[in-house]
Formats: structure tokens, sequence, C-alpha cells
């Protein structure tokens, strides 16, 4: 029986999701969302992680992920984790223009005291809630669900248009910000 919340099939693709806590829309400013970018590009290159669609919404991202060769899912995405959530924080505390620092880091800081494996902040929930797609069915659905991501919040009309998601590179674009291993 699969555990939940477990990559248990360590050579399978998953469909995971990675929110902020409380919901917080910290991704509504770009050099937020360049981190994000620019972590997952070192993972592909140094981690070996095999990114096959991604968007990255105000408050969470959702991505379709196989590991490589050599790394697990599981340590990836904690060393993602890790990674990201120290670098915001701290460009958000360093930001002179964000208007919401303040109040952000209380809700970070309120959500670490909360968790018993955290020093101080919190940034990210602690689930991923990794779904195995073990079916072109699976991965149809999901693939569409994160395309259609920003189309749903009104961001968009047309998903190819949304910069931070790889419905571009699923629809032929020129520039696309980061590589997918199409599915």
């Amino acid at each position: 029986m699969a555990r939940a919340h477990s990559f248990y099939d360590k050579e399978a693709t998953y469909f995971v999701t990675i929110s902020v806590v409380y919901w917080i829309d910290v991704f509504t400013r770009e050099e937020y969302r360049n981190i994000i970018i620019d972590s997952l590009k070192y993972c592909q290159k140094h981690k070996d992680l095999k990114l096959h669609a991604y968007v990255i919404m105000s408050n969470h991202i959702h991505l379709i992920i196989t590991k490589g060769l050599h790394e697990n899912l599981s340590d990836i995405l904690r060393d993602f984790k890790k990674f990201t959530s120290k670098t915001i924080i701290k460009s958000i505390q360093e930001n002179p223009s964000e208007s919401r620092k303040d109040w952000m880091i209380w809700m970070f800081k309120r959500a670490g005291q909360k968790n018993t494996r955290n020093r101080e902040y919190q940034f990210w929930q602690q689930h991923n809630q990794p779904v195995i797609l073990n079916s072109n069915e699976k991965l149809s659905q999901r693939l569409n669900y994160i395309h259609d991501n920003p189309i749903k919040a009104g961001l968009v009309l047309d998903a190819k248009d949304y910069l931070y998601s790889s419905a571009s590179n699923y629809h032929g674009a020129k520039y696309n910000l980061l590589k997918v291993d199409f599915l």
C-alpha cells in the first residue's frame, strides 16, 4: 500500500504542490519568483532533477518531476525548500520597497514557532502532496491542470502567455524561463 505524502516509487513521475504557509502571496514580486526559477535550474543542473512541467502562482508552485540517476526526489525537494525558504526570507528582509515586509516576516516567524522542526521561520508548508502519475490519463490531467492554473486565476486568457509556466515550452515558444523534459 502506498504511503500518503511520500515518494514511495523512486523511479516514478510525480505531481507535487509546494505551498507557502498561510497561503501568503509572496510570488507577486518578480524577484521572489526568480529565486524559484534559479533554484529549479540549479536542481536540474546539479541534482539531475527532471522537470516536466511547472507553474509558479502567487502562493504555491505545481511541478511534474522525476528524479535523475543519483538523487531521490525527497532529498531534492527538501534541499530546494530549505534553500529557497532561507533565500526568499532574506530577500524580503533586505528589500527596502517590500511594503508587507514586517507582516510577512511576522507570519513566517509565527509558523516557525508552531513547528518544532524549525529554529525560527517557516516559509513552506511541510507537505508536498506528491501524487504518482502512473497512467497517461493522470499525466495529461495534471499537465492540463498546471497549465490552466493561471487562466483559472484570471491572470491570462491563454496558458502559453503566462511567463512562469511550462505551457510556453509545450506550445513551442522560443523564450522559456526553464528547460523542460517533455512528457
